[in-house]
This record gives C-alpha cells, structure tokens and sequence, in this order.
C-alpha cells in the first residue's frame, strides 16, 4: 500500500492541472474528502477501506500542494503585453548558447522598474560585456513579451512553467548591455558559477564543435553549445536523456566514487575488518552527488535525481536493499512534496517511470530465477546479460512512449537497441575518461584522455545520427487525449506495483488508452494565437502552412500536431485548387462529402472591401492575424484578433464541426487569467481601428 501514496500525490497534482476552474478544483478536494470519510467509515476497520481513505486523502493533499504553490510562488504581476524597456537589474542565472551565439540571463529587475520580479533575456554575443555573473548588476534596453502560452492546443505551454518559475517577461536585447556593478566576489554560489563557466570554456577549447558540445552537457549541464543537429539526432534515436544530468550521470558519479573509496579502503585489512566501509563508501559517494548537483547548476531534475540517489544510499546504509520499489516510491514521494507543479512535466513523468519499470521488472520471480548470477561459460553469461539489458532497454522503452507521445507526440522505435550501446559507452568510456581528462589536466598531461574522449563521443554522435535517421526511426502521433494517458498510465501503474496476478488487469487498462489513442482523428486546421500561422491538414495526413517564411519551431510544433515531420510540410499556394496571392489564400477542403471553404490572410495590408466582403461570405472560415469589420461574415467562423485574444490557438476538426482552444483546455489557471487581454485596452484598441 505505502507504494500507492505518491501516486495519490501525483493523482491530486494532474486533477489540479485537468480541471479548469477553482469552483472544479474545491468540488474535487470535496469529492476526496467524502470518499475518505467513507472508506474510514464503510471499510470496517479492512485494509481495502483504509486504503481508499489514505489514497483520497493523498490525492486532495496533491490538488492542495499545487494549488497553494501557484498562488504563492507564481509569476503574478507579469507583464501585461509587449513593451520595449530600459532597466537596471541583478543577474540570477547566466545560461552560455555558443551553439547560437547568445547568452541568456534570468534578471532580477530593481524595484521600481514597473517590472515582472524576474525576466528572462536573451543577448547576443557581440552585445554581451565580460563579467556576466549571478550577482553582477546589468543596465541594458530590451524587447519583453509575456511569457508565451501554447501556440495551439496541445503544444508546449511556457507560461505555465514561467509561472511556477516566477518569470513574468521574456525577451531579447535591443543594444549592447552595460555592466554597472561588478558580481560580488567570495561565497560558495559565486565559486559555483564562476567554476561552471570555466570549466564549460576549457571543455569546448579542448574539444571544439558538436563532441565538445555534449562533453560539456555531461560535466557541467550546460546544453547551450549542443547543436540543434545534434540535438534532433538524441531526440529521434532515444537518447536524449543523455544528454540531461539526471539519474544516468548522477548515479555513474556516486557509484564510481563508491566503488573506488571502497577499493582503495579495503586494501587496508585493519579498516576491512574493524570499519563499516559500506557505509563510508555511501557517505562519500553522497557528498559527491551533492557537489555534482551543485556544479551542474542544481536544476529540478537533477535534484529530483538526487534526493532520489540519497535515498537509495540511506536504505544501503541501512542494511536494505539497493533499489526496491518502496526505496523509488520514497524518492517519489519527496520529490511531489518538495516540487507538486513538476509532477505534471515530462521530466518528471520520464525519470520515473523509467526507473519504476526497471525495478519492476527486476522484482519479478521469473526475471530473478532467469539472469541471476550464475556459475557458467563466459559466453554463456555474457549473452544472458546482453538479453536481460535489450528487454529491459524494451520494457522501458513501453513505459516511456506513452509520456513521449502525449508530451511531444512522437514515439522511437529503435531507442532501445541504441541505448545498449550508448549507456554502457557514455558511463563506463566517456565520463571517466572526460574525468580522467580534466584531472590530469591540472599537471597538463589529459591529452591522451581527451583524444580517447573525442574519439568516444564521436562514436556517441554517430549512433544518434545514424540511429535517428533510419527509416521509421520517429514514428509520429499526432494527439493522445489527457483521458487516454490517464487511462494508460493508470494501467502503466497497475501493472508495476501489485504482486498478484490482479496486476494484469492493468493491461486492460493500457490497451483502451491505445485505442483510444489510434482511433483519434487529429484537427483539420491550426490557427496560432496571434493569427498568423495556420496549418491545413490534408487527408492523406501532408499538411499546408499559409506562410512559406514560417520559423522552424512553429512549423515543427504545427507539424507534429498533425502526425508528420516539419520537412515534409507544404505552402497554401501548393494545395490543390487553392488560390493565392500576397495578401490572402482560399482553399477548399472535403470531409465526409462535405466542402468547407477556407479563407485566411496574410499580409497587415488593407483589402478592398468590394472584393472582401463577398469572399467573406463565400467562405465558411475565415482566419486573420487582424481584427476583421464586422461586414466580414463567414458562414461559421471568423478566427480574427478579437476571437483568438479570448481564445489563444484553436484546433477545428471539421467532420464534428468542433472547435478546441488553448484556454478551453487550460481553463482559469493563474498563468491563463494573467494572458488574457486587458478589457478596457481591448476597447480602446478597436476604437483605435
């Protein structure tokens, strides 16, 4: 039962999330209540009764955590629309992208400012001075927009993560930035970011291009000279999570300290017999997990990693078990407690579910009596350990498609043969040989160990290369509902954690959410919440958008929606029957038998209203970044500024004639209140018109 309390947590967390109002919020914490209130009452003192009352409890304790930490620790007061600034303010963070030329700040802004408490801005390199550190003081005149929402439904929603994060604008430099109060030198954080960007620039001068890039990812954290290339490569061959110092690279480090100390303290028979080296071992690999963590910039997932390592290590300590469930779902457990909101993200679902399924399926009878150890022939054994380490590699591979596909809509076909590979390769070949390497660099002898790193990562990038570009390496799809991820990942759950054959229900559970899942028709047409992209998907699954000069992540996250690869999209112009010129497009699409007439614009310039208005009346939708008179009046919709500024994005499927939005999907969360428009500016603005 104990393994069942984070899940309730979690449970609490997503329902605060999925309901879209505080009235629905406080009616679930009601519902929570009475169910407790009865499994204590109606349960007779059975543990099934008790069971139900301690799981609704956790569950509204869940919904409660995260509610309170948006009302406390949100972004409130953000930044109500784009404005051009000039203002002072103490740098927070400092995040290096030498892949694009830019170094990012979290700023602090002083008070006074008219500014959100924390702003996120990108400068370029040619406008940054020297000395950007956390706790410098920079005076710099910037472009801040709120942070954005979800394009369109079901693409990734940075204002919910700004919120938790408290950052109210993000934004770019317009002119070079004045460094008007130096950091401030001594303390531990200052040594810690000082240290990082040092060792990030020694990195990338020992090993220069895309290899130095990933080196630096693994010692330090810092993604930012990973290429995009590259990067695309760990997303479609499945080995992204290398690339994150999370759980991999937390426990390579503590285990190969543990592994050492106690080597080298054994070698003594005095402390061998009279001292508890297990123990000691533990201690110390702990300390090295914590200086890791704070070297890599101590982000949420590596400290989630973290809490879970030492949790592990207290249990070893203790004589238990290294890795049981009750020792995951202990970490689970304070991980919710500490961090409610990242439950909800992909980081979270993603670490644990991956180790959750490892020691799932570790756990099993049948799996022990088949790959424990064994007195046998070295190939004998070998080839057991090669297919216990492909079927676990499978395993996990099920667990962590479903979040893969409901969070960023594309499952990997291959990750877990490359992943075989590239684990034992990255923790047993490249990260002590980059050890190696820096250490010795202190006397300047880690040549060697850098040429045998660069050779190591140059096969790591090939294989994501080479495994990301294999036909159906990605397979694209194009929505899973929150009912069907709930159904499976409920199922998911089922599975991993009862002990009776009644676990096997959970796969009745998983195989609904997939149905649910394949049977789902993506929308016909994408309109962004600023009205200037839309996508038209055509039958055969290819997908149009209206502008050819459509940036890279809009016409990604457009194409993904749709179940296709962005390479493949089209213009509007090149849709069959389509009529196009600079300032408009309408096109026509059939569905069941049916033709609905589309019309959108595309330029800010004014359009006859002789030619217009009928055009208008033609159609059945017209789409426009503007806010289109009131004679413009399709036969069902007009997605211009005044529609999309209520709703965010829209999704339309035509064949039920319906229509999802970003804040009917999000509801009266506080990041969603905080995006929409201002009424009495909304007024003023179509007088202005």
């Amino acid at each position: 039962m104990p393994l069942w309390l984070p899940v309730g947590l979690v449970a609490g967390v997503a329902a605060w999330f999925w309901l879209p109002s505080p009235r629905a919020w406080c009616g679930f914490l009601l519902a929570m209540a009475a169910v407790a209130l009865s499994g204590f009452a109606f349960g007779r003192g059975g543990r099934a009764g008790r069971a139900l009352a301690i799981f609704a409890l956790a569950a509204a304790a869940g919904c409660g955590l995260v509610w309170s930490k948006a009302a406390w620790n949100g972004g409130g007061g953000g930044l109500a629309r784009p404005e051009v600034v000039h203002f002072t303010g103490a740098i927070e963070r400092v995040e290096p992208l030498p892949a694009r030329e830019a170094v990012r700040l979290l700023l602090r802004p002083t008070k006074g400012a008219g500014l959100p408490a924390r702003v996120r801005v990108t400068i370029a390199e040619d406008k940054a001075p020297a000395g950007l550190l956390p706790g410098a003081e920079v005076v710099l005149r910037a472009r801040l927009v709120p942070p954005p929402s979800a394009a369109v439904p079901g693409a990734y929603d940075y204002a919910a993560v700004a919120w938790f994060q408290g950052i109210g604008a993000t934004g770019r430099a317009l002119e070079p930035v004045r460094l008007v109060a130096p950091a401030p030198s001594g303390g531990p954080s200052q040594w810690l970011a000082d240290a990082r960007i040092l060792l990030t620039r020694h990195i990338l001068t020992q090993l220069p291009g895309g290899r130095g890039g990933v080196a630096a990812a693994l010692i330090t954290g810092d993604m930012g000279a990973v290429t995009e290339a590259d990067n695309q490569a760990f997303r479609n061959s499945g080995l992204a999570h290398l690339l994150s110092v999370s759980g991999l690279h937390l426990t390579a480090a503590v285990g190969a300290t543990m592994l050492i100390v106690l080597r080298l303290l054994s070698l003594s028979p005095w402390l061998a017999l009279r001292a508890p080296l297990l123990l000691i071992s533990a201690g110390i690999g702990a300390a090295t997990g914590i200086a890791y963590t704070l070297l890599t910039g101590a982000e949420v997932p590596t400290v989630r990693s973290l809490i879970a390592a030492l949790v592990v290590l207290g249990g070893m300590a203790l004589g238990r078990e290294a890795m049981t469930l009750r020792l995951v779902a202990a970490g689970a457990l304070l991980c919710v407690l500490v961090w409610p909101d990242a439950a909800a993200g992909p980081s979270f679902q993603l670490s644990f579910a991956a180790i959750l399924s490892i020691v799932a399926l570790h756990e099993l009878p049948w799996m022990r009596r088949t790959f424990e150890a064994r007195e046998e022939g070295f190939l004998r054994a070998r080839t057991r350990e090669l297919v216990a380490l492909l079927l676990t590699g499978l395993v996990v591979e099920a667990g962590l498609a479903p979040i893969a596909i409901f969070h960023f809509h594309r499952a990997g076909l291959y990750g877990a043969v490359a992943n075989i590979v590239a684990i034992p390769l990255t923790t047993f070949v490249i990260m002590p040989a980059e050890a190696l390497a820096l250490l010795f660099d202190l006397v300047g002898l880690g040549a060697p160990f850098w040429w045998i790193t660069g050779k190591a990562l140059g096969l790591l990038l090939g294989i994501a290369h080479h495994v990301g570009s294999l036909p159906g390496a990605v397979t694209f799809v194009p929505t899973m509902s929150r009912t069907a991820f709930a159904l499976t990942m409920a199922g998911g759950l089922w599975l991993a954690l009862w002990r009776t054959k009644a676990r096997l229900l959970g796969l009745t559970a998983m195989a609904v959410g997939l149905a649910m899942t394949l049977c789902a028709s993506p929308p016909d047409i994408f309109i962004t919440g600023d009205g200037r992209h839309l996508a038209v998907r055509g039958e055969d699954g290819r997908i149009a958008l209206l502008r050819e000069r459509t940036g890279d992540y809009v016409r990604s996250t457009l194409s993904e929606l749709s179940g296709r690869d962005g390479d493949e999209a089209i213009t509007l112009d090149e849709w069959p029957g389509a009529r196009c010129n600079p300032d408009a497009c309408a096109a026509t699409l059939i569905r069941d038998g049916r033709s609905w007439r589309l019309l959108a614009t595309r330029s800010p310039y004014r359009i006859d209203r002789s030619a217009m208005e009928p055009a208008c009346a033609a159609a059945d939708i017209v789409a426009s970044e503007r806010r289109l008179p009131d004679w413009c009046r399709p036969r069902w919709l007009k997605a211009d500024r005044s529609l999309l500024e209520r709703t965010g994005g829209i999704a339309i499927h035509l064949r039920r004639a319906a229509i999802d939005s970003v804040v009917g999907l999000e509801g009266d969360h506080p990041w969603t209140i905080a995006a929409r428009p201002d009424p009495q500016a909304s007024a003023s603005r179509r007088e202005g018109d």
